[in-house]
C-alpha cells in the first residue's frame, strides 16, 4: 500500500528505485537483528546500494533525505517489504494463495485507513463512467493482486529474502523507461547514477561468491 500510494505522489523512477533498496534492509536485519553471517559480496552490494541511496536523495546537493510525501512512502514500503519477506521465508507456515488473501486483505485495510487521510473520498455519483471504473479494479485486481502475488509470495518461501527483491529488480528499468515515455519524467545525471548504483547491488548479489563471511 506505501509502495501504490508512493506512486502516486511521487517520480515514478525514484519510488521504485527507492523500493528495490530492499536487499539493503534485508541484509541489514539479517546481519544485525537475526545474527546472520555476511559475505564479503553482499558487503560490497550494501555499500553500492547505500552510495546510490545518498546520490539520489541528494541530487539536488541538498541531504540525502526523502522530500516529499510520496519519496517517505517509497522508502517504508522497501522497509515493511523487507521484514514482510523475512517473516514469509522463515516463520510464516500459509501456502501462497492465503498468503495473497492476507495481503490483499492487509492492502485493503490500509487504504481504508490512509485513503482518507490523504484525499476527500470521492463522489461516485459524480464518476462519469461507474461502470467502466469498476471494470478496470477488477481488472487490475485480479491481475495485479491476485496473479503476479500469488507468484512472488511463492517465491519468496523458496528463496532468500535479499534474492527476492534482487529479482524483482528487472521493474526499475521498465518504470524508469516507461514513465519517461508515458508521463515525461526524466532522471537528471546524478539520479541515473544513483539508480545505476542501486542495479549494481543487484548485479553484486548474483556473481558467484567465496564462502567465506564476516561475523
Amino acid at each position: 500500500m506505501f509502495y501504490s500510494l508512493g506512486l502516486l505522489y511521487g517520480r515514478v523512477g525514484i519510488i521504485v528505485i527507492l523500493f528495490y533498496l530492499t536487499p539493503i534492509w534485508s541484509t541489514l536485519i539479517g546481519r544485525y537483528l537475526l545474527g546472520w553471517p555476511i559475505t564479503r559480496g553482499r558487503i560490497a552490494a550494501l555499500l553500492a546500494g547505500i552510495a546510490g541511496l545518498a546520490l539520489m536523495l541528494g541530487a539536488d546537493g541538498e541531504v540525502p533525505l526523502p522530500r516529499g510525501l510520496g519519496e517517505w512512502l517509497g522508502l517504508a514500503s522497501g522497509v515493511c517489504w523487507a521484514v514482510a519477506s523475512i517473516g514469509i521465508k522463515f516463520i510464516a507456515t500459509a501456502d501462497p494463495a492465503e498468503s495473497t488473501f492476507l495481503f490483499a486483505v492487509g492492502a485493503l485495510l490500509g487504504g481504508l485507513i490512509l485513503a482518507p487521510m490523504l484525499v476527500p473520498l470521492p463522489d461516485l455519483a459524480t464518476l462519469p463512467a461507474p461502470g467502466a471504473v469498476a471494470g478496470w479494479v477488477v481488472f487490475t485486481g485480479a491481475l495485479w493482486w491476485a496473479l503476479s502475488i500469488v507468484g512472488l509470495l511463492w517465491a519468496t518461501t523458496k528463496l532468500e529474502p535479499a534474492r527476492v527483491g534482487i529479482l524483482m529488480i528487472s521493474e526499475v528499468l521498465v518504470s524508469v523507461a516507461s514513465a519517461a515515455l508515458i508521463a515525461g519524467e526524466v532522471l537528471s545525471p546524478t539520479e541515473l547514477t544513483g539508480g545505476t548504483l542501486v542495479l549494481v547491488a543487484g548485479v553484486l548479489e548474483f556473481l558467484p561468491e567465496r564462502k567465506r563471511c564476516v561475523r
